[in-house]
């Protein structure tokens, strides 16, 4: 099968990130989302990561302006997979709703299209069992930011066919991205290290062993991290690390039980960037900068 085009569903961070990449790799591309709002501030990211990439070099005059005429929008799910080749959920990490996702596309999604997740730690077969073609779904795991992240997880199950395999191969090659392939396990490959670095920070900090900053200068200048582990947990927000622990915890044992600060700070609000504090505290600083 030749992708032509591809839905996303959901406008968020990761929505917005993977919408951006789908009209980069020169495919017709729906970004829906139930929230208007959600939608037009997805729409004013990609046009200013496209502006960015210019300011980089890294992007052409001629390409953003061929992506952006390539992307559409959409408020309802049913209306923008209908013609769609590809379908990527990029919802939140809650199994009923991608359990409810997958039924609709199962029932109104084009004959032959790819079911695709982006989630970063469920297991995909939890969701995807719901629908007749298990052939055809399989984990796209992105990584944030989208436009500067190369890396995609290919997340194959039991069911997966070869040829959805390379189909999505193609598609990520087309977005210029590198694949790894992954045998369908909780948190996959780097959401379960990833975990643990995480998690193991938050227990050193809470032990007094080392401030947050030098523990995020260590891992980057020590270990050749392009972020630390305190600026990398901010960024994703502190919420989602612990759904994410909570979850592995859950499926693969005690080595994933959150710390207990890590709890505290999320139910004090602290849950990164987009509330302003995390670990570190944005409010009072100017782009880019924190304080802890």
């Amino acid at each position: 099968m030749d992708v032509k085009t591809i839905a996303v569903i959901g406008a968020g961070t990761m929505g917005r990130g993977i919408a951006y990449a789908a009209a980069f790799g020169g495919y017709n591309t729906v970004l829906e989302d139930v929230s208007r709002s959600v939608l037009e501030l997805g729409m004013t990211w990609i046009r200013q990561s496209f502006e960015e990439g210019i300011a980089r070099g890294k992007v052409e005059l001629a390409v953003r302006d061929k992506a952006l005429a390539l992307i559409t929008t959409a408020n309802n799910v049913e209306n923008a997979i209908r013609d769609a080749d590809l379908i990527i959920e990029a919802v939140p990490e809650e199994l009923e709703m991608k359990l409810e996702l997958f039924t609709i596309f199962d029932k109104f999604a084009k004959t032959g299209a790819i079911f695709a997740s982006n989630t970063s730690s469920l297991s995909i077969t939890d969701f995807t069992d719901v629908t007749v073609s298990r052939d055809r779904c399989v984990g796209m795991h992105f990584f944030n930011p989208v436009p500067k992240m190369k890396l995609i997880e290919l997340v194959r199950t039991l069911h997966t066919s070869d040829e959805t395999v390379a189909i999505c191969r193609e598609v990520a090659r087309r977005m210029g991205k590198e694949v790894v392939l992954v045998n369908e396990a909780p948190g996959f490959v780097t959401t379960r290290i990833n975990a643990l670095i995480g998690n193991e920070a938050f227990s050193m900090l809470e032990a007094g062993i080392a401030s947050a900053e030098d523990i995020d200068k260590a891992l980057k200048l020590g270990l050749n991290h392009p972020m630390g582990p305190f600026e990398l947990v901010d960024l994703v927000g502190l919420d989602v690390r612990l759904n994410i622990l909570e979850y592995l915890h859950r499926t693969l044992g005690e080595k994933y039980r959150p710390n207990p600060l890590l709890r505290q700070y999320v139910q004090e609000g602290r849950l990164g960037r987009k509330a302003g504090r995390g670990v570190y505290d944005y409010s009072q600083q100017k782009a880019g900068e924190k304080k802890a």
